[in-house]
């Protein structure tokens, strides 16, 4: 399944917002968004205007598939599940992206970026409940554990404290337990939900 093919720098620079996709490396003056604070191309830098209502929500909307490192079509996928449910479509749109295992292992610390994890689950270095998971999207329940394998390197481990406290992390073990479904205040992240529900509201 095809995945965003701009390279990392010119994802953030498009949305105008730094994404953090390459991890600690975008921190400080290496990121893109401090070196090149405009859009990519040579037109980058002219754009003027207030954009429509239809460009916030294109732009929220590929804010959210870079974050997360999805293809459009998935992102679709998981969009149609949440709008199924009877929760709030944008705060369970954003539950089902948190509950993935390649974001809990990035939110654990256990990978410097998404893309990263991705990586890590899809080599199978990760086990949940104890069997291997190959599957970067298998969504995790409350009450299920996931553990990163000792192939996994050390420095990719951040601080305890990081981790969201819907997740309880061991990083001694590189163990984390889901003991939540994290609500939209627990959620770290600047993506403005509604904007993305407005745009695939448009197409259905």
């Amino acid at each position: 399944m095809s995945q965003p093919v701009k390279s990392v720098s010119k994802l953030s620079r498009s949305v105008g917002e730094n994404l953090f996709l390459k991890g600690e490396r975008d921190e400080g003056q290496k990121n893109a968004m401090t070196r090149r604070p405009y859009g990519p191309g040579q037109h980058g830098q002219s754009r003027r205007g207030k954009p429509s209502d239809y460009a916030r929500q294109l732009k929220e909307k590929q804010k959210v598939r870079y974050s997360y490192y999805l293809s459009e079509e998935q992102l679709r996928r998981i969009f149609k599940i949440a709008n199924r449910s009877q929760k709030n479509t944008g705060e369970h749109l954003l539950q089902l992206l948190e509950l993935r295992v390649d974001n809990i292992l990035y939110r654990c610390g256990f990978a410097s970026s998404r893309r990263q994890a991705r990586q890590l689950v899809s080599h199978g270095h990760i086990l949940i409940d104890g069997k291997k998971v190959k599957t970067p999207s298998y969504v995790m329940a409350v009450g299920q554990t996931i553990e990163a394998k000792k192939t996994v390197e050390r420095e990719t481990v951040r601080k305890k404290e990081d981790a969201p406290t819907w997740l309880e992390v061991s990083l001694q073990g590189k163990k984390a337990k889901v003991v939540a479904i994290p609500s939209r205040e627990q959620i770290q992240t600047t993506i403005e939900e509604q904007l993305v529900v407005e745009y695939y509201s448009r197409l259905t």
